[in-house]
């Protein structure tokens, strides 16, 4: 159940960092979007499935990125 909702998490950020890089007025600023991306994909498979602490403090990290997008963008 946890590494579903690590997943789950995951998915949903890396939905926002993708529509953030597609929206960016800039080359420069939809590649740092995207390396956000590739930064969440690594950290997400680098996570093993079993070690509880490490999926919950990602789920907690990822959570607030997701709020604090979803503030920016009023």
């Amino acid at each position: 159940m946890v590494y579903d909702t690590f997943a789950e998490t995951a998915s949903q950020l890396t939905g926002q960092y993708i529509a953030l890089s597609r929206a960016a007025s800039t080359e420069e600023e939809s590649e740092e979007w995207w390396q956000k991306v590739m930064t969440l994909r690594d950290t997400q498979h680098a996570v093993p499935a079993r070690d509880r602490a490490q999926l919950i403090a990602h789920i907690r990290i990822w959570r607030a990125e997701l709020e604090a997008l979803k503030a920016a963008r009023g």
